[in-house]
């Protein structure tokens, strides 16, 4: 053990800023427009998966939740994550990833897959719990 060794566990991972496909989205262009330029922006990922959820479409939102889940789970690796350790929920480009993943809960309980579901709010959880609850979860 170093003596520069953080004993609390892991440091928050934080995930660089996307100006581009985030201006892009707030200013309302199409999601799929926006992952068709950017097919690693799981923020517009989550964006497709929630319009999808909210249509009832729940076959096409566990797919689209799923891609940006596993495109933020690449991100979050490339920044030093290791499958575990805190994800801050308060860090604006973090909340692509963490959306994925709850839209891909939703999803998951919607189409009878408890499992997956139960995964997903754990990852969440263990991520940050302020994740859970904005996407209300808990």
């Amino acid at each position: 053990m170093s003596l520069h060794e953080n004993l609390l566990g892991p440091e928050p991972t934080q995930l660089p800023e996307r100006p581009e496909p985030q201006a892009a989205l707030a200013a309302g262009t199409d999601p799929a427009e926006v992952v068709t330029k950017h097919p690693d922006f799981s923020a517009g990922w989550a964006t497709l998966a929630e319009v999808a959820l909210a249509a009832g479409e729940y076959v096409a939102a566990y797919a689209y939740a799923r891609t940006g889940y596993h495109r933020g789970l690449d991100q979050l690796r490339r920044a030093g994550w290791k499958g575990h350790g805190p994800v801050p929920w308060a860090h604006e480009p973090n909340q692509g990833v963490l959306r994925a993943i709850g839209a891909l809960a939703k999803a998951a309980r919607a189409i009878g897959e408890s499992a997956e579901f139960d995964r997903c709010v754990q990852l969440l959880n263990d991520s940050d719990p302020a994740a859970t609850a904005a996407l209300e979860l808990a």
